[in-house]
């Protein structure tokens, strides 16, 4: 579990006790990275998936995954990223691996929350290789593993059959399946598409709980990737 550190607001120089939140691994341990005490926090400026996250490695299993990189946001409406320890990715030795246990909770407050929840669950699923995808979807973010495309909507609108076809097309273009995580939901008529497409859908609750919305998607929760 990661301790707690003195992160100093360059901006307004605001003085901010922060400890980084747990990530569940694959094999339900929470994971959290080794924050730098002496480090510099610094305002984020702009916004690159490269950049916001980092490899942590479990103690318990030795799976090394990529988690966001830590960020406190200041009153002052300043965003800063806080230094990790160059020992954020060592742990113990690899164990024999875990069987897929239940995701943790992950409280969804920003869009970043709800692609983080995403990200958790599809690597609890098995898939690899998590990236932005290459084309940004009509609404939401997208999301790219090998063989998937996702697309988190965090928006407070229920996807509509344009959502869902615009999805399935951009997958369809890179031979990959796909699958939809949404916040508020979908359309009636968005639910009869995908399931006339294939596409598995998912509502995200608040706590980060991806919850099946059609069989499709109850088959992937319990499948898993393949």
């Amino acid at each position: 579990m990661s301790e707690s550190v003195s992160v100093r607001c360059p901006a307004c120089r605001r003085g901010h006790l922060y400890t980084a939140p747990a990530h569940p691994c694959e094999c339900g341990t929470p994971v959290a990275p080794a924050l730098d005490p002496d480090g510099t926090a610094t305002p984020v400026t702009h916004r690159a998936w490269e950049d916001e996250w980092i490899g942590v490695r479990c103690a318990a299993c030795g799976r090394t995954t990529e988690w966001p990189r830590p960020e406190l946001g200041c009153p002052c409406g300043t965003i800063l990223c806080v230094p990790v320890a160059r020992a954020a990715t060592e742990g113990a030795q690899p164990k024999a691996p875990a069987a897929r246990r239940p995701s943790q909770p992950l409280t969804i407050r920003t869009a970043r929350d709800a692609v983080t929840a995403a990200a958790v669950y599809l690597r609890r699923l098995g898939y690899r290789g998590l990236r932005r995808a290459d084309q940004r979807p009509t609404s939401g973010i997208g999301i790219a593993a090998h063989g998937l495309l996702a697309q988190v909507d965090p928006t407070v609108r229920p996807a509509t059959p344009r959502d869902v076809e615009c999805l399935w097309l951009t997958a369809m273009t890179e031979s990959s399946a796909c699958v939809y995580f949404s916040l508020a939901g979908y359309a009636s008529d968005a639910r009869a598409r995908a399931d006339a497409l294939g596409v598995p859908l998912f509502v995200l609750d608040l706590t980060g709980t991806p919850q099946p919305v059609n069989s499709l998607a109850d088959e992937l929760d319990a499948t898993g990737a393949r």
